[in-house]
C-alpha cells in the first residue's frame, strides 16, 4: 500500500479550478472547506502542471467523464479512446504515487449532481490520487463512496462534449 499524503496547501474555499480542455473551458468551484485534503491535492498537482496534456480515458454516457492518469500523457488521443495500453500502462490505472484519505464521510455537500467534480479510486476508501471525474447528470449512487471536491459553475455544455481521447491543456486555479 502506498502511503497517505497530506498536501501542504490548506485551501481558502475561495478556489476556482479553470479546466482548458480540447472541447472548452469549464470552471469549477472547489470546496476547499468540505474536501480540504482533496482541493489541497488537486490544487498542488494542477500549480505544479501535472494534469497539463493528460487525456481523458474514461468515457460512460448519461455516468461520468473521467481524466487524470498521468500514463495517458505520452499517448496519442486516439490511442486512448480505442483503449490502448501505453508506454507506461493502461490508461486509468496511474497516479500521482501516493494516496489521498477519502472525505465523503465528513463532506457534508457530497452530492454528486450534474457537474460534480469528484475524485476517482480504487477498492480502497484511502486511494485517490489525481485521476477525477464529472458527473453527466446526478449521481447519487456515488455519493457515499467518492469524495465530491467542486461543482461545475460555467461549462456544462462542454463537460457533455467531452469523450475518451480528448485532451486536458491545462488545470488553473484562481484564488489560490
Amino acid at each position: 500500500m502506498t502511503s497517505l499524503y497530506t498536501p501542504a496547501y490548506q485551501p481558502t474555499g475561495d478556489e476556482i479550478a479553470v479546466v482548458n480542455t480540447s472541447q472548452g473551458t469549464i470552471r469549477v468551484q472547489l470546496a476547499g472547506k468540505d474536501a480540504p485534503i482533496h482541493v489541497g491535492n488537486f490544487v498542488e498537482l494542477a500549480q505544479k502542471g501535472y494534469y497539463d496534456g493528460l487525456k481523458f480515458h474514461r468515457y460512460v454516457p448519461g455516468f461520468v467523464i473521467q481524466g487524470g492518469c498521468p500514463y495517458t500523457r505520452d499517448m496519442t488521443p486516439a490511442e486512448v479512446a480505442r483503449g490502448e495500453r501505453g508506454p507506461q500502462g493502461r490508461p486509468g490505472t496511474g497516479g500521482p504515487g501516493y494516496h489521498i484519505k477519502g472525505e465523503w464521510r465528513t463532506n457534508p455537500n457530497n452530492v454528486h449532481e450534474d457537474g460534480a467534480l469528484a475524485m476517482a479510486r480504487s477498492q480502497d476508501p484511502d486511494s485517490a490520487g489525481s485521476q477525477f471525474y464529472f458527473c453527466l447528470g446526478p449521481q447519487y449512487g456515488l455519493d457515499f463512496n467518492y469524495t465530491v471536491f467542486g461543482q461545475t459553475i460555467e461549462g456544462l455544455d462542454v463537460i457533455a462534449k467531452l469523450r475518451a481521447g480528448d485532451v486536458i491543456e491545462s488545470i488553473t486555479i484562481e484564488n489560490a
